[in-house]
Formats: C-alpha cells, structure tokens, sequence
C-alpha cells in the first residue's frame, strides 16, 4: 500500500492532465491563495464554495499554497496519511470543476505544497528542497513553465519556513531572539532565486512570475509598519528587491495603498513578475470580500480561519 501510495505522489507529481485547449485569449488572468491546510473549511461541502468563487473569478491560472489537506472535516485532528487526504491527490478531478485541464505539483517537501492549476499546458521544470548540505528549503518550491498558445511563462511558486526561530534550531527561544527565522528564510529565498531565474534568466528577459506566501514583510511596507530600518524581518524582501529583476507588483499598482494579505493584517503574500508581464498588467487586486472574507472559526480551532487566514491575489495581463 505504501509503495503504491508513493507511486500515486510521484506520478500526479510529475503529470499534467490534458483535457482540452482553451481558445486564443486577450488577457491572462492569474490568481494566486494560500488557502490554508487544503481548503479545509469548505473541504465538508465537497469544496463547493470554493469552486464557485473560482468560476466566479474565471481565471487562466491558480497558483495555490497549502493545497493539501491536513486536517479531518471541522476538526483540528490531523489526518492518519494519504488515504485519507482529498488533496493533493485528486487535484485534477477538483480543478476540472473549475474548467482547468492541466494540473502540477510545483513544490512539495512536507505537507504544505505550492500547486499550479491552469486552462495551458504545464510542465514542471525543477522542484527545489535544498542543496542536501547547509540550505532547507523546508515546504520546497517550485518552478513550472506554461505554455500560453506559443508564449513561455515561467512561474515561481515559494511558501517559506514561517516561525520566528531558525529551522532545527536546538534553543527556540534564544534563535527566535537573534532573528533566527528571519534570516533562514532569507536564505530560502536566495536559494529559491539562484535555482531559477538568477540561473536561467539573470536579466529578467522573458515571462517570470514568482508567488507565494513569504512568511516575510516589506520595506516598502515600512511608512506604514514603522519598523526599524535594520529589521531583519525586511531581509528576505530586501534580497528580492535589490538582486533580482523581480517587481512588486502590488506595491507599484497601489502605491501609497496598504494591501494587507492576512487576517491578521500582514501583507506577507506576494506576487513578483519581471517587466516584460508587469507593462501588460489591466487590473490587479487583493480580494477581501465575498467568499474570501476571512474570519476566525468560531469553534476556535488552533488558528484556523473560514475559508482561508490569507486574501487571494488576483491579475490581469492584456496579451
């Protein structure tokens, strides 16, 4: 059984699902949520909801973080293993409820991977969990190309190490005291830059994209945080910024605008792109209405939110 589970993984992991070809478009919509431990707070309706508000929003692409499940239907139990988890395993019969043929396991080293759904073809490119020496990337990344009716987009997805204190650290509470979290997952982030674009595509040439939830805040947050400007919590955005040809897009579409990205108001999600895909961006927004409200579960289970404890980010590109 466990072989076969393993065969299962690896096989879903590794394939693409190809149901149908969309038509040429006009725009590229992209939608990208961490939507806490698989969807779990709609995963007792059959997921319906959250394929409604899919449809609702018609897009293109989705990029998903935390899209396994974890935990039993309104329960903080965690599931025994595999046999029991929907996602995300059935990935490809819950993303053709929404109209997506082409489903990919981008980044997956524990049960907290990044999966890219899409209406084009998908073809995973690396998955990246370390260098097997001194760098973890602890929840893995990855890195997917799709295929736009002829156009290349790289797509980056990142979901990194979260607690204050540095990953194994033997004494928490003095890690967490020198910023020990902060600075591992900076180095994550390096990692994660290095395997893909700085490798493949230093200057920023082509169609990138990079999204995920950072666990991380923003410098060009800070006239509304007022951290101090040596925060260590600014260091893996800092890398992004000054080393890579990545743009904020968020920042740069509402300057001046604070877009929190959490529940508990962070704005720690990110959607990253080169310049070549940010001069064709029409719309882009962080959705805090309608079904992706969110709100404390009332039965106050750890810190599970209905639907999500983070807002999707949705863009447009005009092509």
């Amino acid at each position: 059984m466990v072989m076969k589970i393993k065969s299962l993984l690896l096989g879903i992991a590794a394939a693409f699902i190809h149901i149908g070809c969309a038509e040429d478009p006009d725009s590229l919509k992209i939608l990208y949520w961490n939507i806490q431990n698989g969807m779990w707070s709609d995963q007792g309706d059959n997921y319906d909801n959250f394929v409604d508000f899919v449809v609702s929003e018609d897009p293109d692409i989705c990029i998903w973080a935390e899209a396994e499940s974890r935990y039993r239907t309104d329960t903080a139990e965690k599931m025994a293993g595999c046999e029991e988890a929907y996602l995300p395993y059935n990935w490809d019969l819950l993303a053709q409820r929404y109209g997506h043929q082409y489903v990919c396991i981008a980044g997956k080293r524990d049960t907290f991977p990044q999966v890219v759904t899409s209406r084009y073809p998908i073809r995973i490119v690396k998955r990246i969990n370390g260098n097997g020496e001194d760098i973890i990337v602890v929840h893995g990344a990855g890195q997917v190309e799709v295929d736009v009716n002829g156009e290349k987009l790289n797509i980056v997805t990142v979901h990194t190490y979260p607690f204050k204190y540095a990953y194994l650290a033997e004494d928490q509470k003095a890690s967490a005291a020198e910023n020990g979290g902060d600075i591992f997952r900076a180095a994550e982030m390096k990692y994660i830059c290095e395997e893909t674009i700085l490798e493949q595509d230093p200057e920023g040439k082509g169609n990138w994209i990079m999204a995920g939830d950072f666990n991380a805040v923003t410098r060009a947050d800070n006239w509304h945080l007022g951290r101090p400007d040596d925060d260590k919590a600014f260091l893996l955005n800092d890398y992004v910024r000054s080393q890579t040809p990545y743009i904020d897009l968020i920042e740069k579409w509402y300057p001046g605008e604070y877009q929190k990205s959490t529940f508990s108001g962070r704005r720690i999600d990110f959607i990253y792109m080169t310049e070549s895909l940010f001069s064709k961006v029409t719309e882009a927004r962080t959705i805090h209405d309608g079904f992706a409200t969110a709100s404390r579960d009332p039965r106050k289970l750890n810190n599970f939110c209905n639907p999500s404890d983070h807002y999707p980010i949705a863009v447009t590109l005009e092509l």
